[in-house]
């Protein structure tokens, strides 16, 4: 049976059909409207969840991945298109925080039987990795604000706000929201000027099937125009896609890589 691949935005979700196909999966990939950029068998508008269920069970998924981005904020732009079963999912979430919504989706996606994977077993060579990853080594002021942002980011993780923060001489300099991890990069380089250092983390208790934490080339892009010098990723838990080039870029822009944990 294929496994039912629920793409958002960005690479990820391509690269896991390719590790997938490659170990002898046959993998059918649902796409979102206006969010997918990546090829895929179908696209179904925001909120379409009863349609979803229906499509996977038409084509016989019975495991389902979910990878990519979707922003938070579409549960309050997009909430005019949610279908019944969409609904029945806000309201199994205990709140409106990013992880309740999640997980409220699933439950409601195996009470229709089916069984959400871990995608780390198609994954793991993009799992950050601990220690410097690039070529360039950062300053222990550097490593000290790494380490301070870490905590922090930590702490904002567990509490479901973000898993991303921006730091500068040991301050906190932006804290993501509902506003994602490239925006908050921006905000960062915006108020705390040249330099700026980020700090990517995943939850203490973090359910690696859904919201998995994730850097890429907009990532990279954000860390350009926001002129930071440090990007910290929590080490066995970060995806870093197409990984080899987005080091190569950091390298270029003389940007510290560096997994924690």
């Amino acid at each position: 049976m294929p496994i039912g691949l629920i793409a958002g935005k960005g690479r990820l979700p391509e690269v896991f059909r390719e590790e997938a196909v490659k170990r002898g999966e046959e993998v059918f990939v649902v796409g979102v409207k206006g969010i997918t950029d990546i090829k895929t068998d179908d696209l179904l508008p925001v909120g379409k969840v009863g349609k979803l269920i229906k499509l996977f069970r038409k084509k016989g998924v019975d495991r389902v991945v979910m990878l990519g981005k979707f922003e938070h904020r579409l549960i309050y732009t997009s909430i005019l298109q949610f279908d019944l079963k969409a609904f029945s999912v806000l309201r199994k979430a205990k709140d409106r925080r990013p992880a309740s919504v999640v997980k409220a989706f699933m439950k409601v996606l195996e009470e229709e039987g089916f069984e959400f994977i871990d995608p780390r077993p198609y994954l793991e060579e993009l799992l950050a990795e601990e220690g410097t990853m690039g070529r360039r080594e950062p300053s222990e002021e550097v490593m000290e604000d790494g380490l301070f942002g870490f905590i922090i980011a930590k702490e904002v993780a567990e509490l479901d706000i973000g898993q991303t923060i921006v730091v500068k001489d040991k301050a906190v300099v932006a804290v993501e929201a509902m506003e994602g991890t490239q925006e908050t990069i921006l905000r960062g380089g915006r108020l705390g000027g040249k330099g700026v250092r980020v700090v990517k983390v995943a939850r203490k208790n973090q359910d690696f099937r859904i919201d998995v934490p994730t850097v890429g080339v907009e990532t990279l892009e954000a860390l350009k125009t926001a002129k930071a010098d440090a990007l910290f990723l929590e080490a066995g838990k970060v995806y870093v896609v197409d990984k080899e080039k987005f080091l190569r870029g950091a390298d270029r822009l003389n940007i510290s890589v560096v997994g924690l944990c």
